[in-house]
């Protein structure tokens, strides 16, 4: 009888498969462990992000605003009004105008239900949100808000190359 067909063979060669298998499953269990570590701590970073994002445009003034955002010259960012603004300084510098003249005070939350996805440097976040303005002139605007935010990691900081904020038809 050949040393390879021998029964003490089939049995090493058993154990080794199994000792393959139960390292392989481990493996498995451990990518899928870290990636649920990694998940949960991308919604509590993306959660408080997008809370001082609320609160900072909340202010009034888009200057408290500002950290969020990538200043890159050519990023365009989707608002409520008007349509949209090519980089930082024009969403800055309109905001401020739009602010100045028109809103007396400004209100916007978000809701619980914030989803993030997250590839590498790259994370992009959806979430209901409320806005609330009193204008000067004594109207109010009280509308649901739905967000996109694309961030980029950048440094040690995620900032926002592209927004789209949206309301309701009739909102």
């Amino acid at each position: 009888m050949s040393a390879l067909s021998s029964p003490r063979a089939g049995t090493q060669r058993y154990q080794w498969l199994l000792y393959v298998a139960f390292a392989f499953c481990g493996a498995l269990l451990t990518f899928a462990g870290a990636r649920a570590q990694q998940k949960a701590t991308d919604d509590a970073t993306f959660r408080k992000l997008i809370d001082s994002y609320c609160a900072a445009w909340s202010s009034g003034n888009p200057d408290n605003a500002a950290k969020f955002y990538a200043k890159d010259a050519d990023l365009v960012f989707y608002d409520l009004a008007p349509f949209s603004y090519k980089g930082w300084k024009e969403y800055s510098e309109s905001t401020h105008d739009l602010f100045s003249g028109n809103v007396d005070s400004l209100s916007l939350t978000a809701d619980k239900d914030l989803k993030t996805v997250r590839r590498g440097n790259i994370a992009w976040t959806t979430v209901s949100m409320h806005a609330f303005a009193k204008m000067k002139n004594g109207s109010t605007v009280d509308t649901p808000v739905r967000y996109t935010g694309i961030w980029e990691k950048r440094g040690k900081n995620w900032v926002l190359v592209h927004e789209h904020l949206s309301a309701p038809y009739g909102g």
